[in-house]
């Protein structure tokens, strides 16, 4: 039995991370996949656990070789997720989320036509903009550019199967797992788990 692909983008600061991070604490068959980064590591983070860290040159060295399901350069720095690693878990049965961008998605509805896209929406532009600047880790210069980006990435919600709005926190994470529950129980799922039973059932009516 395979797992089911899921795409999941949303513009910065619309609380993508946060709800998959906690998608993840209520869901064990839920897995995301560790992408391949040439940014920086940032503290508390750890090589092969948020991120593959390389540098520039090893990033480009695996494009040429052609390890990369998808990948896009996001502000600065390159961002990629190797196909071996996302197929490896789900031959094992689990549900594995891409987080990537909308140009990511793209790509990997081309190989992963079965693939689902999920796009997490932000309530408002000014509550977009109190997010970023709530951080207090960026200049403005930097958050002027996010919210630019933000908006452009926006305009390519209608490519996706399911939008979320991250109003309200709680809210938006049961939708969120809902949609992964629900696509569990459709039929070609439910047979490929309990096909046994099924046949016991059919054969006893």
């Amino acid at each position: 039995m395979l797992g089911n692909l899921y795409i999941i983008s949303a513009p910065s600061g619309a609380g993508k991370t946060s709800l998959v991070g906690k998608l993840l604490d209520r869901d064990l068959l839920v897995r995301v996949s560790i992408s391949t980064t040439t940014r920086s590591i940032r503290p508390g983070e750890k090589h092969g656990v948020n991120y593959f860290f390389v540098n520039e040159s090893e990033f480009k060295a695996q494009v040429s070789s052609g390890e990369f399901l998808e990948y896009a350069q996001v502000f600065d720095n390159f961002y990629g997720t190797t196909k071996a690693s996302v197929d490896q878990q789900l031959a094992a049965g689990q549900d594995v989320i891409l987080e990537i961008d909308w140009q990511g998605a793209q790509q990997v509805r081309k190989l992963y036509p079965n693939a689902y896209s999920i796009f997490i929406m932000p309530p408002s532009i000014e509550e977009l903009d109190r997010r970023l600047n709530g951080r207090g880790t960026d200049s403005t210069d930097v958050i002027a550019r996010r919210m630019q980006d933000a908006v452009s990435e926006m305009q390519h919600y209608p490519e996706f199967d399911y939008v979320v709005i991250n109003d309200d926190f709680d809210a938006a994470l049961h939708q969120l797992h809902a949609i992964f529950v629900a696509n569990r129980l459709k039929l070609d799922q439910q047979q490929a788990r309990h096909g046994a039973l099924f046949d016991t059932l059919i054969k006893h009516s």
